[in-house]
């Protein structure tokens, strides 16, 4: 039996489209290993079976291709050592661990350092484990804050450049001499002194072109640094063979180290302004971490001392004042207040809370001082949830990518062909026996071909479009649902929970006071929302319910119960009709209830009909809003339910739902979707029950309702925050906005190279020009993507 497990890995040394598919298509040639590389977050995403590979294979096999796995290192201080053996066992314990590359523990000092791979390890988790062989550990006071890795890396990038152009810009000005015929001085037109300001940019600033080169050539691939490094390399070594040529001459060189110096200087130009742009779209991911709390007041010892929130372990004791951000998901144990979710369920209204009740981590405390037990806390609490779904969603590829993955493995190679090609076609039949236009139009085609434009153009538009649904509170799981909702023409909403508020209440009981405390009493054993509505009506009227000696649930029909030596059923005409009751001369008064949009439910004593409560569940205020803007978008509404046909018909006419599929078995919703699906239709199923994951499951796109259970938001491809209906049509127009935009973007992409690699190949474009072009090409490309931040949805 398989052990297959899920990592994800930060990969440092990509530069484009053809690098992130060299290093998914080396890791999927591994045996066990399937693997997903994304350029823009620069993550590759593992499921790898722990029988046949390990995280040290596969990353081996990464920096084997001449590409990095960005590690993370922290320090902890040790508690409780007091010999070299506990040094050495606590060193030996997270050296085992999956994730940590390398761990040292020092006796002396009493702390540890470990580098760790922050895709697959939690800090915490280490933690605990050095608490579960007898020592206790916690983040090292003292550490300075670590600055973003991101953030160095640009302003590294951001140097480079600022040498990069101060050496370059003497090299431009000999251009205008080219294309102006100017008078400049002199010492600008000397071999050597272009050579000085060319030789550092070359191979200084520019080596890491070379570097990437070799790493990728040795390995049998090949990226954008391979054609950066044979343009400008072409270039520079010709006009060092010119500039030698005029030792002891009067020999008048042409020279093009201004070609190579300007093009590393505009593709850093380039790269600052991608990177720079690439922070952009994770705006909403760093907002949402932004909402976390920072610190947490934990009693301890009888008194309040401020912890940082990362410290906070579950059963402790938290104090949370007005105001103040509740730290870690939780349960009130003392005090009342109110509570704003706002930024987990999308309701304004601050919720009151009292003794018990579950308050959500990061949520704000209005106006009482409460008291708090940590149930989750960490990677568990529901903002770390929400976090995780975003980051994997963005991290995750859609289908429409596979067509540009394909084509930016195979570029590189094909335009190193069409630069030699472009190169013997004019040196033999366009200007026979001249070197210099051949080699500047071979040099035009390497640089104006990149396959930046092409590995970008899904991802970031992903990322922005999945971003943009988080902050309104819809969380795509991956870029294949976002991707796969823009194809729905027919949505199936449950009714209960969905349609409704899955709070129905009592309306109407047609029996005596001895009767509906049987009714009450059966259904207190019951998990079903209209069992709990009639029990809080007996808890309401004071009644003392009796305990219940059997209880047996019948899916989709009722409830059989013995109390107090009576059999009490409860349940529709199904029900009834099988066990032989006679109901009737009760029909009409079941049909004005379900006329009226109620539920109505039988009793009978002893094989004796006693009488028909009727329970009504309220719409959703925005419902017929949201079903009006479904149906505006071209959908086919349908509403599943297992109520009988005339109460359900009654609902979907208060919202505008012209088509029902009534009196559904739980295990039947799956069928009813595929029977829709069997019609041609691509098929969203919304629901919010443990009854609607098969359902969810078997649709085309999963929608669960936020409000609903962890089953059906697990089973669901997209998860509606707080249950807003309106948030339907919504992730809708945003998938549709967002596939345009990546469709905008393969199109300039693709048309990009198309349109320029011929242009350059007939000596219509200088290669500075060329360089210019390629580096914003990339650039559009984000910028075009960030659009989708400021678009009407």
């Amino acid at each position: 039996m398989s052990d297959t497990q899920h990592a994800t890995l930060n990969i440092t040394g990509m530069t484009c489209a053809a690098c992130s598919t060299r290093v998914e298509k080396v890791l999927n040639k591994m045996d066990g290993v399937e693997a997903q590389v994304n350029l823009t977050t620069e993550k590759a995403t593992v499921d790898y079976d722990a029988e046949k590979a390990s995280i040290d294979d596969i990353t081996n096999k990464i920096e084997n291709v001449g590409y990095g796995v960005l590690m993370e290192k922290t320090e902890l201080d040790i508690i409780g050592m007091t010999c070299a053996a506990c040094s050495t066992r606590i060193e030996k314990v997270l050296n085992k661990q999956n994730g940590v590359k390398a761990a040292s523990v020092n006796l002396t000092t009493e702390s540890a350092t470990i580098e760790y791979n922050p895709g697959i390890v939690d800090p915490k988790a280490l933690i605990e484990k050095i608490k579960s062989v007898g020592y206790d550990a916690k983040p090292k006071a003292e550490a300075a804050e670590k600055q973003n890795h991101k953030e160095k890396a640009l302003q590294r990038q951001k140097t480079k450049l600022i040498i990069s152009a101060v050496l370059a810009a003497p090299l431009l000005v000999t251009m205008f001499v080219h294309l102006f015929n100017m008078d400049i001085p002199a010492i600008f037109m000397n071999p050597w002194f272009q050579f000085a300001l060319a030789t550092p940019v070359q191979f200084i600033i520019g080596w890491q072109f070379y570097v990437g080169a070799y790493k990728n050539l040795r390995s049998g691939g090949a990226n954008m640094d391979v054609l950066v490094a044979l343009g400008t390399s072409a270039a520079y070594f010709y006009s060092l063979y010119e500039a030698l040529k005029t030792i002891g001459t009067d020999y008048m060189p042409h020279l093009y180290f201004e070609t190579s110096a300007v093009l590393i200087t505009l593709i850093l130009f380039g790269k600052y302004l991608e990177a720079k742009a690439k922070s952009q779209t994770t705006n909403a991911l760093s907002s949402l971490l932004n909402l976390q709390a920072k610190e947490a007041r934990v009693i301890r010892n009888g008194e309040e001392t401020m912890i940082p929130v990362e410290e906070v372990a579950v059963g402790d004791r938290l104090v949370v004042k007005p105001g103040e951000k509740i730290p870690v998901d939780g349960m009130v144990v003392k005090g009342r207040t109110s509570v704003d979710e706002s930024m987990i369920t999308g309701e304004s209204i601050p919720i009151e809370k009292e003794k018990d009740a579950a308050v959500i981590g990061s949520t704000i405390n209005k106006n009482g001082s409460i008291e708090m037990e940590a149930t989750k806390v960490g990677k568990d609490t529901a903002l770390a949830s929400i976090v995780k779904v975003v980051e994997e969603a963005q991290g995750s590829k859609a289908p429409i990518q596979r067509l540009a993955d394909v084509i930016s493995g195979y570029f590189v190679p094909i335009v190193v062909g069409i630069a030699i090609l472009t190169f013997v076609v004019w040196i033999i039949f366009v200007d026979p026996g001249q070197f210099e236009p051949a080699l500047i139009a071979a040099i035009a085609v390497l640089v104006i071909a990149c396959p930046c434009a092409l590995g970008l153009a899904t991802p970031t538009s992903i990322m922005v479009g999945s971003g943009r649904a988080a902050e309104s509170g819809i969380l795509f799981k991956g870029g294949e649902h976002l991707e796969g909702t823009h194809q729905l023409n027919a949505i199936v909403l449950d009714k209960t929970g969905t349609v409704t508020k899955g709070k129905p209440e009592v309306t109407d009981f047609t029996g005596d006071e001895e009767a509906f405390q049987l009714l009450a009493s059966a259904e207190k054993g019951s998990e079903h929302p209209l069992a709990g509505a009639i029990v809080a009506y007996a808890t309401e009227k004071e009644m003392k319910l009796i305990e219940v000696e059997e209880f047996n649930a019948i899916p989709g029909h009722g409830i059989e119960s013995k109390i107090s030596g009576k059999q009490v059923l409860v349940g529709n005409r199904k029900l009834m009709t099988d066990q032989h009751i006679d109901i009737g001369a009760y029909e009409e008064e079941l049909s004005t209830f379900e006329t009226e949009g109620k539920t109505a439910m039988l009793l009978a004593i002893d094989g004796k009909y006693r009488g028909t409560v009727a329970v009504a569940d309220r719409i959703k205020e925005t419902a017929p809003q949201a079903i009006k803007e479904l149906k505006e978008q071209g959908l086919e509404v349908i509403m599943l339910t297992g109520d009988n046909e005339r109460t359900a018909k009654a609902i979907a006419k208060q919202v505008g739902i012209d088509h029902v599929i009534a009196q559904v078995l739980p295990e039947e919703k799956a069928d009813k979707v595929k029977e829709i699906q069997l019609q041609g239709k691509k098929v969203a199923m919304v629901g919010d029950g443990v009854n609607d994951a098969p359902a969810l499951v078997t649709a085309d796109v999963g929608i669960a309702i936020g409000t609903g259970t962890e089953v059906a938001i697990e089973a669901a491809d997209v998860t509606i925050l707080g249950g807003e209906l309106l948030l339907i049509p919504k992730a809708i127009r945003i998938s549709h906005s967002t596939i345009r935009n990546i469709r905008q973007n393969l199109f300039w992409a693709f048309g990009y190279n198309t349109a320029g690699i011929p242009v350059a190949a007939i000596g219509l474009l200088a290669p500075w020009i060329a360089g210019a072009a390629m580096a914003l090409s990339s650039v559009s490309v984000v910028t075009n993507s960030l659009r989708l931040k400021r678009a009407k949805i």
